[in-house]
């Protein structure tokens, strides 16, 4: 049996000082294999050849939402994604997701990268149930209890 080969993303649950996670709609249109529909995620990126968990979440996040006020970040969980992301020709590779509970200083204007269409804040619970079409219910329930 031939093993997977994954790539290794860092992602962003951003909390601004009300406790709310912002949630970022994904654009469908900027992906090689689309999915039918839309739906939300939290920012975040691969990380590239030469680069740390830090810079990457500092940069995905900056590219992504144009936010640069993170003030702490600290991991929350590692995941593996039902989304596989396809390379040249047939082969796709798995996703592994370490996240990062970021507390954010200033919530500033967001500005969104063409990777999404719409940005929310929510409630833990709401963005648990919002992110459950990509994360397994292991995280999703890691991100109710941020709540509590």
């Amino acid at each position: 049996m031939k093993e997977k080969i994954y790539h290794l993303g860092i992602k962003a649950l951003i909390r601004n000082p009300s406790g709310e996670i912002l949630l970022l709609r994904v654009n469908q249109e900027k992906f090689k294999d689309p999915k039918p529909g839309s739906y939300w995620d939290i920012p975040g990126g691969r990380v590239l050849n030469g680069h740390t968990i830090e810079e990457t979440l500092r940069r995905e996040v900056e590219e992504e939402t144009g936010l640069t006020t993170l003030e702490s970040f600290a991991p929350i969980d590692t995941v593996v994604s039902n989304i596989e992301i396809p390379l040249e020709g047939e082969q796709k590779v798995g996703l592994v997701l370490s996240i990062y509970n970021c507390l954010l200083r200033d919530e500033g204007n967001i500005r969104l990268s063409e990777e999404h269409t719409e940005s929310s804040w929510f409630s833990a619970k709401e963005a648990a149930h919002l992110l459950s079409y990509k994360y397994p219910a292991s995280f999703t329930e890691k991100v109710i209890n941020l709540a509590t």
